[in-house]
């Protein structure tokens, strides 16, 4: 009878500790999730963004599918330079997000003509070695655009099958996301995207 008593008694008294014990893991959870949201979003959509690349116009550099990392924060604080690969707004339609490298900077002329590209910056002209493309790939077209002060010229690595601003024209600063910081996927190729010198 007593053994019966002192186990009800304990039964009693194990109740609201579980509880008890039940509810501190909720609110541990729930503080979790609120430290990690207070943490994660700000970066998500201030800081770094995920892009995942649509299409062959990169190629070889960008492949279709590949998961990348955009800084958006850098241009912040610095302007974009020469051989970023960028992520932007499509001007004519918005929602949707081009990638494309940097090639002509506000103030410059980009001529293309006979498969190369010529910047002309003041008295400098500089016809660029683009060695991160193919020996058998060129830029196509004959153009001569001159750039106002806060228009880029950005074309795709792959030149001829690019949808770029040899279509639509200079790209302005309002429209550029932010540049491509990081190769997520596949992860093989993971890597932090090298700026190219000129």
């Amino acid at each position: 009878m007593e053994s019966e008593e002192s186990k009800t008694n304990e039964e009693i008294k194990s109740g609201p500790k579980s509880e008890n014990t039940f509810r501190s893991f909720i609110v541990e959870v729930v503080k979790i999730v609120v430290i990690a949201a207070v943490i994660v979003v700000p970066i998500r959509f201030f800081l770094f963004q995920p892009f995942f690349v649509n299409g062959e116009s990169m190629n070889p550099n960008f492949d279709d599918g590949d998961y990348l990392i955009i800084d958006e924060i850098s241009y912040r604080f610095s302007a974009p330079q020469r051989g970023d690969v960028i992520v932007f707004k499509y001007p004519e339609d918005p929602v949707n997000r081009f990638i494309k490298r940097i090639v002509g900077l506000p103030g410059e002329t980009v001529r293309v003509s006979e498969g190369e590209v010529t910047i002309v910056s003041g008295d400098r002209i500089m016809n660029l070695d683009e060695e991160y493309l193919p020996e058998d790939i060129s830029t196509s077209g004959s153009l001569e655009v001159a750039l106002g002060d806060d228009q880029y010229f950005v074309l795709g690595d792959n030149r001829p099958y690019s949808f770029d601003s040899r279509r639509f024209g200079p790209l302005l600063k309002k429209y550029i996301t932010g540049k491509v910081f990081f190769r997520a996927w596949p992860l093989e190729s993971a890597s932090i995207i090298k700026q190219p010198s000129y």
